[in-house]
This record gives C-alpha cells, structure tokens and sequence, in this order.
C-alpha cells in the first residue's frame, strides 16, 4: 500500500516553473539591487558635487566653452557636453592643496587666528565647533574604530544583547566607578539601524568578548538576527516550549 503522506512529499519536492521563475527573479534581485543602488548612488553624489563645483568655475573653463574653442565652433553651432565627475576630481584636487598648505606653519597659523574670530561669534562658534568635531571624528587617520564585539546583560539581568567595545573607562568616570577592576565602554547598538544605541559602562567581569569580527556582529544587529557570521542563515524559526 502507498504512503500518501509520501505520495505528497515527492509532489511538494518538485516545484513548478512558476516558483522556479519566482526564486531566479530573487536570486537575481540580490545581485542586481545592490549593483543597481551602489551606481546610482554614486553617480547622484557625483552630479551633486559636479552642481557644487562648477558655479565657481569661470565660464572660460567650462568643459563647453572649452570643447568649442578648440574644435573651433561658431556661436549657435556649440556642442553642448556633460562631463559628470570633472567637479569631484577639481573638488579633490582643491581639498587636497589646502590640506596641505593647512599642514604649514603658514596655514596653521592663518586656521588659528580664523578659529580665534569665530570663537568671538556666538552662533556661528557652536555650529563650527559642532561640525568640526564630527569632521575629526569621521575622518581622523587615527584608528577610532571599535576593538571587538562583545556580549552584555541589557536591560535586566538574564537578557544578553550584542555591543561593541570602544576602550577602557579613563578620567572622572573611571575614577567614580573602578573598585581595583577595570571599566569597560561598550557602545550597545539598535536594530535594525545601528548608528543609534546606548552608551554603557560596564565592569570587566559583565562583558563576555566574542571570537566575530565588529563587522560580522554589526551585520547581525542590522538584520535582526538573520543573518550569522561565516555565511551561517537562521532559515527555521526557533522552537518556543510552553
């Protein structure tokens, strides 16, 4: 006698062309839609750059007026062209020079007596001071980068969250806190958007270090869980015992 639970299992065990349609159409849209963002994206923040840029620009050096000198082109006769990314790579260049007279006793000494004056005006002092800060701390050279992931008990005891370690506790706060053990500074992040979080002070002994990289922890905050380092995917859901 046949199985029937059997029977269906090989029926379910082949899908037809419209699911095989369906799970192509997927697969591909996992490679094309990062592709397909990444481009545009750069090639919006490039246009937005170049629309920047080019104001400052004199006429004479536009990549128009240019073109049509040299090919020799009459007024009403022009070749109208778009160069997207000459901006950036002036903007580049222009960046690099003053970071480098910036470098300079000469541009230093010019950058303090313009952080001296701004000192002075009230509004445009925290704006300034605000931005630059942000500036150093996104692209400073030196390595500000998280040290490991780590495991910490938030928000009560029992419950373990993900975090990143950023250093040891150090002035007042280390004073306040350290009984002869090390504090510890975790920056525990949100999900799925990780920029925000919590920053918490922990002794030693409450943060368990974990062997993933900050970047494997960070993609398994971002997406809640789902996708674990080494290529590992939680495709089942957990079983919940009464």
């Amino acid at each position: 006698m046949l199985d029937p639970n059997a029977t269906d299992g090989k029926r379910r065990g082949k899908p037809g062309i419209i699911s095989r349609m369906r799970s192509n159409f997927l697969a591909g849209l996992i490679i094309v839609a990062p592709i397909g963002m990444t481009l545009w994206l750069i090639w919006t923040v490039v246009g937005w750059v170049d629309s920047w840029v080019w104001p400052f620009v004199p006429d004479a050096y536009q990549p128009t007026e240019l073109l049509n000198r040299i090919l020799g082109r009459e007024p009403g006769n022009e070749i109208n062209v778009n160069v997207r990314g000459v901006g950036v790579v002036i903007f580049l260049i222009f960046t690099m020079l003053v970071g480098w007279v910036g470098k300079g006793l000469i541009g230093r000494s010019f950058l303090g007596m313009g952080e001296r004056l701004v000192d002075r005006m009230p509004v445009v002092r925290s704006i300034y001071n605000a931005v630059k800060q942000i500036s150093e701390t996104v692209f400073s050279q030196r390595d500000t980068s998280f040290d490991k992931a780590c495991l910490v008990e938030y928000p009560r005891r029992g419950i373990w969250a993900i975090a990143f370690i950023s250093t040891n506790a150090k002035g007042e706060i280390d004073a306040k806190l350290n009984d002869g053990e090390p504090i510890v500074t975790v920056f525990l992040p949100t999900t799925p958007n990780p920029t925000s979080g919590f920053l918490l002070f922990l002794p030693q002994r409450d943060v368990k270090v974990l062997d993933m990289t900050v970047e494997d922890a960070a993609k398994l905050v971002i997406s809640a869980g789902l996708v674990y380092p080494n290529g590992v995917e939680a495709k089942e859901p957990p079983v919940v015992e009464d």
